[in-house]
């Protein structure tokens, strides 16, 4: 698939992107040049739309997002935002944005025009605007795959810190394949597979044999400020 200005788009997939499957591929010009899916094998990426330059909610995002940068970087996470804005809007946006608020856009933000990406990713939702996108957000693993994903109203903006405890605990399963509790940070311990027969429970030392906590080896500096 393609968001490209000039190139017809692919079909749109009938399905909407799920948990587990591949992300689907995607060439778009961005404010950095040229991205596609393929440029971000091996490392995560955090794939986000917004619904449109120069609006008050998507501004306090991008600004978030800027000062955290480096926090998804040392977990090995790149940024990639999205709108159907055009290249040139989005560039007089970040510039007013350092201009104003003395904070540079260090990731690229892709334009989408002919609205291919953000359909094919369900970034436009039925009830809303036809030319604005919901503010979707997708972290896809370093094979590929989506891990992740999350829809917030055109009113509400997203939250960063819980981005960023969702790629640690994403990171942390796949590391110790230990599953994170509710409200997990890292750091703190994580919850072992539960047992398969009666004889794993019986050995449990624990009444909660289906709760059992194990500590981790995850760094909290990764994560916190």
């Amino acid at each position: 698939m393609t968001a490209m200005p000039d190139t017809p788009a692919e079909p749109i997939p009938l399905d909407p992107p799920r948990l587990g499957a591949p992300a689907i591929p995607f060439r778009v010009r961005t404010t950095m040049g040229e991205r596609s899916l393929a440029d971000y094998r091996g490392r995560w990426l955090l794939l986000f739309s917004h619904p449109a330059d120069f609006t008050p909610v998507c501004t306090s995002e991008f600004i978030a997002l800027a000062r955290a940068h480096p926090r998804f970087q040392a977990l090995g996470c790149e940024l990639l935002g999205l709108s159907v804005d055009s290249l040139f809007a989005h560039l007089a946006w970040l510039r007013a944005i350092e201009a104003e608020f003395g904070v540079a856009i260090p990731f690229p933000v892709a334009e989408d025009i002919s609205m291919a990406m953000a359909r094919a990713y369900g970034m436009i939702h039925p009830g809303d605007s036809s030319t604005a996108t919901v503010r979707g957000s997708f972290l896809i693993d370093p094979a590929g795959i989506i891990r992740l994903l999350a829809y917030y109203p055109m009113s509400t903006g997203r939250s960063v810190e819980e981005l960023l405890r969702s790629l640690a605990a994403l990171q942390e399963h796949d590391a110790s394949g230990l599953s994170t509790p509710a409200d997990w940070q890292p750091g703190a311990p994580a919850l072992r597979p539960p047992p398969q027969t009666l004889e794993e429970a019986a050995r449990s030392a624990t009444p909660a044999w289906y709760h059992q906590t194990q500590p981790t080896t995850r760094s909290r500096k990764t994560v916190k400020p």
